[in-house]
């Protein structure tokens, strides 16, 4: 198979870093995930610029689950889950220069949540990607701190 579109990204993306369920409760969720599943799990975090409280769980073949749930009804989160439901929410993909990839995507039309990074959990730096853009899939863009990078 040819690549059609060769680009910088193929270059900055480095695979999947986490799927993300919308939760009501991480109390309930973990009661799930780690309880009944036995995923490890880390401590709650709250993420400031995002109006979440996320945890996030690993079954232990090195996938990520993202727990998220909203700190307040001015949370996205709160009102995705009063318009959905619990269930998935986002992927995210991650990356090793989010601002590059930032502009690469906004160079090629697609459009952007965030045209800026900013905070995400686990000291990691972000960006969402316009569901639109993505083929009705809510995009995130993960950035580790760089102790982390693979």
């Amino acid at each position: 198979m040819t690549d059609p579109a060769p680009s910088v990204l193929a270059d900055l993306v480095h695979g999947i870093h986490h799927t993300a369920l919308a939760v009501e409760s991480l109390d309930e969720a973990l009661a799930i995930y780690r309880d009944t599943l036995g995923f490890r799990a880390d401590e709650p975090e709250f993420v400031e610029s995002q109006g979440v409280r996320v945890v996030f769980c690993y079954p232990g073949d090195g996938t990520r689950l993202e727990l998220v749930e909203p700190a307040s009804e001015s949370s996205p989160i709160h009102g995705f889950l009063e318009r959905r439901g619990s269930g998935l929410h986002h992927v995210a993909f991650e990356v090793t220069d989010v601002a590059a990839a930032i502009a690469t995507l906004v160079a090629r039309g697609v459009r952007m949540i965030d045209l800026e990074p900013r905070p995400g959990a686990h000291r990691t730096t972000v960006a969402f990607v316009h569901p639109k853009s993505m083929g009705g899939v809510l995009t995130e863009l993960v950035q580790p701190p760089a102790d982390e990078r693979h």
